[in-house]
């Protein structure tokens, strides 16, 4: 059964196994660098004199950085969860691009990806990073001078979501029978005034839907 014949995406038994895998490797680096925390203050307290203290400073700091740095990438895997839950799988090829600003897009962000407008195939909106955190794969491909061989590995792009609210993107597996890479994109287009996602053609069903990803959209 191909994924995008799946009423929703969470339904595809390969993407619940990378969502799982994701949370898994998520879990794991935050208890490793717990436990790296906590041997440190072992090895400190119960081999060597107060007078070595100072040498643990940096790999203290670093440990507890990281552990943060950690917790914040559970957030965006829950938000995953719910995207899948909520929109099919779509796969396209040959998706539009960028690491530059995009022109409708304000304020900081990483890169971007264009996907047609649900209710106007003619209309391209475009979603961005809108952290940097985990985008490192992707900007290597994104990026201008990059190698055919690299560019080639996002020439399929698994989708997820709605252009006018939020998405998922992903990356294909060799065989393409399976996502990869998952990333959270968001739709920060400047809007003008008076306008609102009903303007991109979005019905009532399809604001609920965005609200089930804890997007809450003005109607009109």
């Amino acid at each position: 059964m191909s994924p995008t014949d799946y009423p929703i995406a969470w339904e595809h038994p390969a993407t619940r196994r990378v969502w799982t895998a994701h949370m898994v490797m998520n879990t794991v680096g935050f208890i490793g660098w717990i436990a790296a925390w906590v041997g440190l203050l072992y090895v400190l307290v119960v081999f060597l004199s107060p007078g070595w203290v100072f040498l643990f400073v940096l790999p203290f700091g670093y440990c507890f950085y990281r552990a943060v740095t950690q917790l914040r990438y559970f957030s965006p895997g829950f938000r995953m969860r719910r995207i899948l839950q909520t929109y099919p799988w779509q796969v396209l090829r040959d998706v539009s691009h960028g690491l530059n600003d995009h022109p409708n897009v304000p304020g900081k962000h990483y890169g971007w990806f264009e996907f047609s407008n649900p209710a106007r195939p003619d209309q391209s909106l475009p979603l961005v990073f809108s952290q940097h955190i985990r985008t490192e794969w992707w900007h290597r491909r994104m990026a201008p001078r990059a190698k055919a061989v690299l560019k080639s590995q996002i020439g399929v792009i698994w989708f997820a979501g709605d252009p006018r609210f939020i998405g998922l993107v992903a990356a294909s597996t060799q065989d393409e029978d399976g996502p990869r890479r998952m990333q959270v994109l968001e739709q920060r287009t400047e809007v003008k005034d008076g306008q609102s996602v009903a303007d991109w053609g979005a019905t009532s069903e399809d604001i609920e839907r965005g609200r089930r990803v804890g997007i809450y959209p003005a109607p009109s």
